[in-house]
């Protein structure tokens, strides 16, 4: 029910009682205002879509991203990631309210941020905001006009990366990651200076992943107990997609996991840290002279190879684990000089 009552000031102030005791109030100019204002306020309230902006504009967006993060990303397997937006988004955006958080201050944001990093990198970063704020409107149910990277134009996404190692390129490669002494000057510093890598996991990890497709965060949290190398595969509990999955080991997989010092205290196949792995890859990669070789492009050569011995795509969709075949057209470069050959 609306009442409508005459100010001093000589203005009309509304007020639209809500369920729970709770009420809406405005001041209008003429009277004619306030009687439609208080018409379409029940209207709203009868459709049950009227919304209360009040908590949206006193309540700040670095608090929600700081609960957000604890609350929600922290729990997700992309949570390292995550950490890097919301903490640019607590920067750029922690000291506005969650109202002002509008299409018009995202537009300026994306603009001015595709001046310093790839549209790829935008796009992904506002599509981590957008999921913020759909968790606040729904979660903690703040009302917001809309969703306001809705509203919003993303940028383009990055061109699939279709990088493959080129001839010579494996060989230099492998050779980098091989620990040995370095060229010196006298016989009494032989051997001191070493150069390539001192971990025993790195190499045959990087193998390993050539010649399976295993995504990094797989093959670095594969089991020894998942493991059955009569059987030739390889369980994984868990995947990026959510779903567990068996992975075929070919021979030479198998001769790679055999050859590995085992530990009886230590459960991993490559007890290594991501950290540790990529940066030992991003040494062995200058050392190589091998460009933007990604340690990620690893997933893109195996497929590739396995492609060759499965065109059926449905077989190689079950090795590499996509559930989406155009996400696996992505990973799949066969080169036109190969194609050629078939084609006869």
């Amino acid at each position: 029910m609306a009442s409508i009552s005459k100010t001093d000031e000589g203005t009309y102030r509304v007020r639209v009682r809500r369920t729970g005791g709770r009420q809406s109030s405005a001041t209008f100019r003429t009277k004619a205002e306030a009687t439609a204002w208080a018409a379409q306020t029940e209207n709203n309230i009868h459709r049950r879509v009227h919304r209360d902006f009040r908590v949206a504009e006193r309540t700040t967006v670095k608090e929600l991203l700081t609960r957000y993060e604890g609350e929600v990303a922290a729990k997700m397997k992309s949570a390292a990631v995550l950490h890097y937006h919301l903490a640019r988004f607590i920067t750029d955006f922690g000291h506005l309210r969650l109202s002002g958080l509008t299409a018009e201050e995202l537009i300026r944001w994306r603009d001015g941020r595709l001046k310093s990093v790839q549209s790829g990198t935008v796009r992904r970063e506002l599509q981590t905001l957008s999921s913020f704020i759909t968790w606040v409107r729904k979660n903690l149910l703040i009302a917001l006009p809309e969703n306001p990277v809705s509203a919003i134009r993303l940028p383009a996404a990055s061109k699939a990366r279709d990088r493959r190692l080129e001839e010579g390129e494996e060989e230099r490669l492998l050779e980098a990651l091989v620990d040995h002494a370095a060229p010196t000057k006298g016989d009494k510093r032989a051997g001191n200076y070493r150069v390539g890598t001192r971990n025993p996991w790195v190499k045959p990890a990087v193998q390993f992943a050539i010649e399976t497709a295993m995504r990094l965060g797989e093959f670095s949290r594969l089991l020894w107990q998942n493991v059955d190398l009569k059987q030739q595969t390889a369980f994984l509990p868990e995947t990026k997609n959510g779903e567990s999955r068996a992975v075929p080991l070919s021979s030479r997989a198998v001769a790679i996991l055999k050859s590995l010092p085992r530990q009886e205290d230590e459960p991993r196949v490559f007890p290594i840290t991501k950290s540790a792995l990529q940066q030992a890859w991003r040494r062995a990669r200058t050392r190589a002279n091998l460009g933007d070789l990604r340690l990620h492009d690893q997933r893109h050569e195996a497929t590739s190879r396995l492609a060759e011995k499965l065109p059926n795509l449905i077989e190689l969709a079950s090795v590499t684990g996509h559930k989406d075949l155009r996400q696996l057209k992505r990973y799949y470069h066969p080169r036109a000089e190969d194609l050629a050959k078939k084609l006869g």
